[in-house]
């Protein structure tokens, strides 16, 4: 599509993360063991946490639905990546790639919210433990949840809506493995200063006010258990806060490097490695993080392996 052209594309070119054919192979098989991993580690979880009675409880409750939105999330984004690897050319169509650039933004701005939830849900358990069965009950759960998908459908209307109304006529060459805000925006041939406003604004809601609301929980529930005499007890408070932690941090570390700051400063080479975290690899660390550091969860999981061997 020449630069002249300024009818609006209807189908974009995924150019990938690499344009380099020795390297095709390895990360094919790579991001398929990836994305094998994050589905059977996610389904594990949701499972896991339904059938076991004594998981039945407001922290196991979020975090499975954060694990409902790591699986969506990574199946909006990683079998079209797949596909990139084999084909010769990636097409998208203009409108599936309108819809993954919905889905995408849903389940991501859903998971910054989600993981604010869970640390105001870890800071009513150690801060308030006598009040936790009241605070967190099952409405106010239920509530918060449907709070943070409520949250994720407004910020990806307002920005597919506004990017609905853009014309593309630059190239249909589009500079990542999906379609991105960011990437697609560099090829408009319409004014973006709206849009690019939008994903400063919005970035800033949707990233630093829930990375300010798990900043705070942490600050109190640190002071908290401070105050626990026993190194027992402080040792047992700390294990449960610390698997979120290193989540947090992935995610809200990749996802601002990327959206808080104005496009032409960074590269989207750059972009493309810092997306390959929050859109890939957090989505499947996150199941093998909180079970592998949760007793809970390894005990719920012998117990099904036992009653398995005994039938």
């Amino acid at each position: 599509m020449s630069a002249g052209n300024h009818s609006s594309a209807t189908e974009f070119i995924l150019a990938g993360l690499t344009a380099r054919p020795e390297l095709q192979l390895p990360l094919l098989l790579l991001f398929l063991g990836i994305y094998v991993v994050t589905v059977v580690g996610n389904l594990g979880m949701i499972t896991l946490i339904g059938i076991s009675s004594h998981l039945h409880t407001p922290m196991y409750y979020f975090l499975g639905c954060l694990s409902l939105i790591d699986l969506c999330h990574s199946t909006v984004i990683t079998p079209k990546m797949l596909v990139n690897f084999v084909a010769e050319k990636n097409i998208i169509s203009y409108p599936e790639c309108m819809t993954q650039l919905y889905c995408f933004l849903v389940f991501g701005i859903a998971e910054c919210h989600m993981l604010a939830a869970m640390a105001y849900d870890r800071y009513v358990a150690i801060c308030s433990p006598l009040l936790y069965n009241v605070i967190m009950s099952p409405h106010i759960c239920f509530l918060l949840t449907m709070g943070v998908y409520i949250l994720g459908i407004i910020g990806s209307s307002i920005h597919t809506g506004f990017m609905l109304r853009l014309s593309f006529c630059k190239t249909n060459v589009v500079n990542h493995y999906f379609c991105d805000l960011f990437p697609l925006l560099e090829l408009s041939c319409s004014s973006i200063h709206i849009n690019e406003l939008l994903v400063l604004l919005l970035s800033a809601f949707n990233i630093l006010i829930p990375a300010l609301i798990i900043i705070s929980s942490y600050v109190f529930i640190i002071a908290s258990i401070l105050r626990i005499r026993s190194a027992e007890g402080r040792s047992k408070a700390f294990s449960t806060c610390s698997s979120h932690v290193m989540a947090v941090m992935i995610f809200y570390g990749s996802a601002a490097f990327m959206y808080l700051q104005p496009s032409s400063v960074s590269s989207m080479d750059q972009g493309k490695v810092s997306s390959v975290f929050y859109t890939i690899v957090v989505l499947m660390l996150n199941p093998l993080i909180y079970s592998l550091r949760n007793k809970d969860v390894k005990l719920a999981l012998w117990k099904i392996l036992d009653c398995r061997k005994q039938l």
